[in-house]
């Protein structure tokens, strides 16, 4: 799984991915796991980025809401 909302919002930000990781308080390595799906993010990092980004955590994930199922 790939993080693309990370990565846009990223660029939308105008930080590269060094100024990311440095933000964060990560080795770049570290962001490139998360971002190709490789480790999990921590939810301390999600709050962050959210909190950086101005976005929902959901959104960053890429996680779409869905409409409850008819029964």
């Amino acid at each position: 799984m790939r993080y693309n909302n990370i990565e846009a919002e990223r660029v939308r930000n105008e930080l590269s991915k060094e100024q990311l990781a440095e933000k964060l308080n990560i080795a770049l390595k570290t962001y490139y796991n998360w971002i190709d799906g490789k480790t999990p993010i921590p939810s301390t990092a999600l709050k962050e980025m959210a909190f950086m980004f101005d976005k929902s955590i959901d959104y960053l994930l890429g996680i779409e809401k869905q409409e409850p199922k008819a029964s």
